[in-house]
C-alpha cells in the first residue's frame, strides 16, 4: 500500500472541493495528479499548494493529460520532463526507424547466432529501405506497412518475402511493447498465405531421372535419396555426422544445421532441440553407405553455436563430405547449403529435370508422405514443425479426403481390432471391401 494523501490542515471547504475532482488529490505540502498511462497508476506532483485556484487547475490539467492519452498524442517528457516516469519517452517518441531498427539488432543479437543476425540484418535493411530510415516511428501506421508488404511481395520470392515479413512482424511487435508507437503494426506485417507459395515437388519420374542420370558419384545417389526420403532441411542434412544415425534402430538424430558461412549451429527447431527421424528403407540403405563411404575420415572437434555468445564442442565426423570426391587436398569437410544448392541445381541440370530450389526435396518427402495417407502428426514431428497445423496450409491439395481406398484401409484396421458390426451380413463382417 502506498502512503495515504496528506489532506491535514486544509478546511472543510477545500477538501470538498477536492473530492468533487477524481484524480486530484494532497501529497505533503502540495497538489498532484494520478491518470491511467499504459496500464499502470501515475502519479505526478505539480508543485502547487492546495489552494481553490490551484485545485481547479490541478483538475484542468489532468483532464488534458487525460485526453492526449486518450487520443494518441500524450508525449510524457513533455508534460512532466522532471518526472522519473520521463525517462526516455522523449527519445523514444521522436526515435527514427532506423535507429530504432539498429537498438533491437543489437538486442536481439544476443540470443541468436551470428548468421542468423546476418539474415535478420538482410530484411530489416529490406524493411527499413522500403519505409524510410528517417521516419519517426511513432509516425507509421498500418497502412505504411501494408503498402511495404506489398513491394516486398511484388519484388522478391515469395519464400523470401516471408522470411522479411517475419522478422518485420518481430520487429513491429517490440517497438509496441517498448513504446516506440500504439500501434499494432504487427497485424498489418501479414506473410503471404500458404496457397499463394505451393510446393513444387519431385515427381517418382523425376527422382529416378536425378538418381539415374543426374547423379554421377555414389555419395550424391546417396545424399539425394536421404533428401528426398526425410524431408531435411538442407543446412540439416549438411550438418549430419555419423555420430548422428542408429543403423541398428533405423534413424537419425538431427542435431545441428550449418549456415552459409560453414559454421555449425543448432537446428531451427524450438529451444534448439534435437529430433529423432525414423527412416524409410530407402533414407536407412543411403545412410548405411554414406556412413561407409566417411568411415576413413578422423574425428574432429568443432563448434556448434547455441547463441552469438554460446556454443558446444562436439567430436564428430561429417555423415556427407567433399572430401569424399573431391580431388584437390585442401577442402572443407562439410558441405554448406552454398554448395548443395549448387551440386543439386548441377544435378537437375544433367538429369534434364525442371529447375527447381533444392529445399523442394523437403517439400516432396512431405508431398508423397502424404498422399500415402501418412499419419499427419507423424510427419510433423518428422519434419520439425510444432504441430500438424503447418501441413494442412500449406500441402492442403496432397491431403486426399475423399478417397474408398482410405475408407477401406480404415474399417480394415477397425476389423484387426475386433470392430463390431452387428447390421452387416455375416458373409461380409470378416472382409474389408464398402458395400
Amino acid at each position: 500500500m502506498g502512503r495515504e494523501p496528506a489532506a491535514e490542515g486544509l478546511s472543510q471547504a477545500l477538501r470538498a472541493l477536492i473530492a468533487k475532482h477524481p484524480g486530484v488529490e494532497v501529497h505533503g505540502p502540495s497538489l498532484r495528479i494520478w491518470f491511467m498511462w499504459h496500464g499502470k497508476r501515475c502519479r505526478e506532483s505539480l508543485g502547487l499548494t492546495p489552494t481553490k485556484a490551484n485545485i481547479k487547475h490541478a483538475a484542468q490539467q489532468r483532464a488534458a493529460v487525460v485526453h492526449a492519452i486518450k487520443v494518441g498524442t500524450f508525449d510524457y517528457a513533455e508534460w512532466f520532463p522532471g518526472s522519473k516516469h520521463a525517462r526516455g519517452a522523449k527519445r523514444l517518441r521522436n526515435a527514427r526507424l532506423g535507429e530504432a531498427a539498429e537498438r533491437y539488432l543489437e538486442l536481439k543479437g544476443v540470443d541468436i547466432t551470428e548468421d542468423t543476425e546476418g539474415r535478420y540484418r538482410t530484411a530489416l535493411d529490406a524493411v527499413v529501405e522500403s519505409l524510410g530510415k528517417d521516419l519517426i516511428v511513432a509516425t507509421l501506421t498500418p497502412e505504411d506497412v501494408q503498402l511495404m508488404r506489398g513491394e516486398l511481395v511484388a519484388t522478391r520470392q515469395v519464400s523470401t518475402a516471408n522470411h522479411y515479413l517475419a522478422v518485420a512482424n518481430g520487429f513491429f511487435a517490440w517497438l509496441r511493447i517498448n513504446g516506440y508507437t500504439d500501434q499494432d503494426l504487427a497485424a498489418a506485417a501479414e506473410r503471404i498465405r500458404a496457397e499463394d507459395a505451393e510446393p513444387d515437388p519431385f515427381t517418382q519420374g523425376e527422382f529416378r531421372q536425378l538418381i539415374e542420370r543426374g547423379c554421377l558419384h555414389p555419395q550424391d545417389v546417396a545424399a539425394v535419396t536421404i533428401a528426398v526420403y526425410t524431408g531435411l532441411r538442407p543446412g540439416e542434412l549438411c550438418g549430419l555426422a555419423r555420430e548422428d544415425v542408429d543403423l541398428k534402430r533405423g534413424c537419425l538424430t538431427v542435431r545441428r544445421s550449418v549456415t552459409r558461412r560453414n559454421e555449425l549451429k543448432v537446428p531451427k527447431t524450438k529451444e534448439g532441440r534435437d529430433r529423432v527421424i525414423w527412416l524409410l528403407p530407402p533414407a536407412l540403405e543411403a545412410a548405411r553407405q554414406l556412413s561407409d563411404m566417411t568411415a576413413h575420415l578422423d574425428p574432429e572437434s568443432v563448434p556448434v553455436a547455441l547463441t552469438r555468445h554460446q556454443s558446444r564442442t562436439e567430436t564428430l565426423v561429417p555423415l556427407l563430405s567433399p572430401t569424399v570426391q573431391a580431388r584437390q587436398p585442401l577442402i572443407n569437410r562439410w558441405f554448406n547449403p552454398h554448395s548443395w544448392h549448387a551440386k543439386v541445381t548441377k544435378i537437375m541440370k544433367r538429369a534434364g529435370v525442371r529447375h527447381r530450389r533444392p529445399y523442394q526435396t523437403r517439400h516432396t518427402y512431405a508431398c508423397w508422405s502424404l498422399t500415402a495417407h501418412g499419419n499427419l502428426a507423424f510427419i510433423a514431428k518428422q519434419m520439425g514443425h510444432k504441430d500438424y497445423s503447418m501441413l494442412v496450409k500449406v500441402y492442403a491439395r496432397w491431403i486426399d479426403s475423399e478417397s474408398q481406398d482410405e475408407a477401406a484401409r480404415i474399417w480394415t484396421e477397425m476389423q484387426n481390432a475386433g470392430a463390431f458390426a452387428p447390421l452387416m451380413p455375416h458373409e461380409f463382417q470378416g472382409k474389408p471391401e464398402i458395400p
